[in-house]
Parts: C-alpha cells; sequence; structure tokens
C-alpha cells in the first residue's frame, strides 16, 4: 500500500476522535439549554468521554495483538457510529453522557491501532515520515474542529454535529473495510495472557520514574482538559463570544501546545529530556500562576486571558511528549503494555481532574484558571521530586528517541 494512501487513511482514522472531543466544543452552551442542563453537567458529558476513551485502549491493544488489526478498527469504529446516532437522538443530558461513554470507547481504538499498522508496515524513515504525516493530522485537528463545529451551528443545531461526526466515522469504516489491509500476519499474532499482562502493569506501577513521569505528563493533560472542558462557558457566558469567535480563541490557545510539541523533538536533542521538563514544567507553572494572580486581582481581560494560556500552553506542549518519551525508554520490552497504561492513567486522572472542577465552576473564568494553576503546581511538584536514579544509557537512548518521536 502506497504510503500517502496509507498516510491519508490513517490520517483520517486519527482524527476522528480529536473532532469528537473539539468539534462539539461550540455547542456545549446550546446543549445545555436544549437538554435543561446546568453547565457542570454538561461538562460531564467530555469527562465521561475522556474516561471510557482512556481505560478503552487497555484492550483494543491487546486484543488487536491476537486477531490482527481490521476486526477491532472495524468493531471500535461501528460502536462510535451507533454512538454518534444515539447521541443525536439523546432526549436528556443524562443520556448524552451515557452515549458519550459508548463514543469514548469506539474512539479509543483510533488512539490505539493507526500506530500500530504503521509499526507493522514500515520503519526505519518511511514509517518516521508517515508518523509525522499522521500526527500533522492530529495536530492541526483541534484547532479546525471548534471551527467546523461553529460552521454546522450556524445552519442547524447542536445536535447536526454529531450527525457529521456519525458520517465521517461511517466513511472511515468503509475506508478501513475496503482499502486498509490486514497488517499484522498471523505468525506475528500473539495470544492475550493475564498472567503476563498483571506481571507487566505491577512491574509499571512499582517503578517510581514510570509512575512519575507519566502523572508529571497526566496532570499537564488534565489542565488542558479543564481547559477545553470549561472555555466555551467562560468565552461565550463571561465575555459574550459568539460560537464562531470562540472557535478563533481557542485555536490561538491550542496553536501554542501543538507548536511546542512538534518542536520538542529537536530542543530535546540539543539540551537533554530531562532538563526540558524541568525547565517547561516551571514556565508553565509560572505563567499559570501569574495569569491566576491578573485574574484574582480582577484585572484579567480575554486578551490577557488568552495570551497567559497561550504561553502556559506552549509549555505544556514541551512537558507531555518528552515525559512519555522518557517513561517508555526503560520498559522497551513491553512498550506497547506500558504506553496504553500511560495513556489510560493519564486519560482518566484528567477526567477526574474535569469533573472536580465542574463541582465548584461558576461561568467564569477564576475556576478555570485555578485548576489549571493548581495541575500545574502539581506537575512542578512531582518533576522536582520525582525519583532520579535513571540509568545514564537509558537516559542517553531517551534524548536520541525525542528527537524523532514527540508528536
Amino acid at each position: 500500500m502506497p504510503i500517502l494512501r496509507t498516510a491519508l487513511v490513517l490520517g483520517l482514522l486519527s482524527a476522528v476522535g480529536p473532532f469528537a472531543i473539539d468539534m462539539y466544543l461550540p455547542a456545549m452552551p446550546a446543549i445545555a439549554a436544549g437538554l435543561d442542563a446546568d453547565e457542570a453537567t454538561t461538562q460531564y458529558t467530555l469527562a465521561a468521554y475522556f474516561a471510557a476513551f482512556g481505560l478503552a485502549q487497555l484492550f483494543y491493544g491487546p486484543w488487536s495483538d491476537q486477531v490482527g488489526r481490521k476486526l477491532p478498527l472495524c468493531a471500535g469504529l461501528g460502536i462510535f457510529v451507533v454512538a454518534s446516532i444515539c447521541c443525536v437522538l439523546a432526549p436528556s443530558i443524562g443520556w448524552l453522557i451515557a452515549f458519550r461513554v459508548l463514543q469514548g470507547i469506539g474512539g479509543a481504538v483510533l488512539m490505539v491501532l493507526p500506530r500500530a499498522v504503521i509499526r507493522d508496515t514500515h520503519t526505519g524513515p518511511a514509517a518516521t515520515r508517515l508518523m509525522a504525516m499522521v500526527m500533522l493530522v492530529i495536530s492541526v485537528s483541534p484547532m479546525l474542529a471548534p471551527l467546523a463545529g461553529s460552521a454546522l451551528l450556524m445552519i442547524g443545531d447542536w445536535r447536526l454535529i454529531f450527525w457529521t461526526l456519525g458520517l465521517a466515522a461511517g466513511f472511515s469504516l468503509l475506508l478501513t473495510a475496503t482499502i486498509l489491509p490486514e497488517t499484522l500476519a498471523p505468525q506475528n499474532r500473539v495470544g492475550v495472557n493475564p498472567r503476563n499482562l498483571w506481571t507487566g502493569c505491577k512491574l509499571l506501577f512499582l517503578d517510581p520514574v514510570f509512575m512519575g513521569l507519566t502523572f508529571i505528563g497526566g496532570l499537564g493533560f488534565a489542565s488542558f482538559m479543564v481547559f477545553i472542558a470549561s472555555a466555551s462557558f467562560v468565552y461565550s457566558g463571561q465575555f459574550g463570544l459568539s460560537p464562531t469567535q470562540f472557535s478563533l480563541a481557542f485555536a490561538i490557545n491550542a496553536v501554542g501546545f501543538f507548536a511546542a510539541s512538534q518542536a520538542a523533538g529537536p530542543i530535546s536533542e540539543k539540551i537533554g529530556v530531562l532538563r526540558v521538563i524541568r525547565w517547561a514544567a516551571a514556565g508553565f507553572a509560572g505563567f499559570t500562576l501569574l495569569l491566576l494572580g491578573v485574574v484574582l486581582a480582577g484585572q484579567a481581560t480575554l486578551p490577557i486571558i488568552i495570551a497567559g494560556l497561550l504561553f502556559g500552553n506552549a509549555c505544556l506542549g514541551l512537558v507531555i511528549p518528552t515525559t512519555m518519551v522518557m517513561a517508555l525508554d526503560p520498559h522497551g520490552e513491553i512498550a506497547g503494555l506500558a504506553s496504553s497504561l500511560g495513556g489510560t492513567l493519564q486519560v482518566v486522572s484528567g477526567a477526574v481532574i474535569v469533573v472536580l472542577t465542574s463541582l465548584f465552576f461558576d461561568g467564569t473564568a477564576l475556576p478555570m484558571i485555578a485548576a489549571i494553576a493548581l495541575c500545574a503546581v502539581l506537575t512542578l511538584v512531582i518533576t522536582l521530586v520525582t525519583p532520579r536514579t535513571i540509568d545514564r544509557g537509558a537516559l542517553a537512548r531517551s534524548n536520541v528517541a525525542g528527537s524523532s518521536q514527540a508528536p
């Protein structure tokens, strides 16, 4: 299969998940009004998706190692299509939350298996080029998705967004079934061994460096999830932005994160991964605490909030990819399990932070900024106290990996 065609198919598959998160953000106030729900409860639709999205990743990886890639991909996409239609028909916020859980279960396959397909089919420079193409789609999607959602709101209500997600997933299912070949040969498939899974998980849970690095990235990711869940209400409620204006403001804040994440590899190669994490965590905490002080002083205008979050998210974009590189480096023999477990812990911890933040959310910027600043401070604290007994050879290898694997 030509590399460009593979990139297009995998890029489309990888874009569905981010669009399911970001495309309906401009519609969250409309969802709250249409389903007679408060803002905090409406935020649970996002937290529920993230929690299911994170937990289901642990299932798809081992299943695909046993049966191949196409069956799990088709199954997950089928679940996503059905869940999207159910979201369209949801009669209440409770049902919408439940259907978002189902949608997250289906969408998780799109995080795990496109990367597995790349590993199956390409190595060396070809794999690097293909991953770069796919990651470019993932990086651009969170900036384009809210704009697409706001455009749909101009011609219909919030339910049209879920119709569109269902159609996109259905088209992806068609491409997967007809164009994407099975990439895992039968002789390379392995059975799921619960004992081996438990042994690997136990090893990772008892590794303080792995857990510390995972939660450095996890708390950083949690802060971005708080922003995603709260920004539409803050920007539209407190500052009166339209859905389109919100989408543009959201895109500006997202640019900092994703531009920095693309630069994480070259910077890590020059100064070292560990130094990048320390300085980026310090910058993240500094910018968000400064922004929190401005908000508490009552001087937080919309441009100040956007600028503060832009710089904070730029630091965050250096933290997340580099921590995952370092966390996986000593566990090459169980890299797949370590990647799935790390991703699950990060997404689920983020969902928990979103739920806790929603208990104090009042539609203003203060709870959102306070929660982001708290995540930033905790990120810095864990960065400073995480044990530094990392083998120098592993650290050197992670510096090289950071230059080629950063999203």
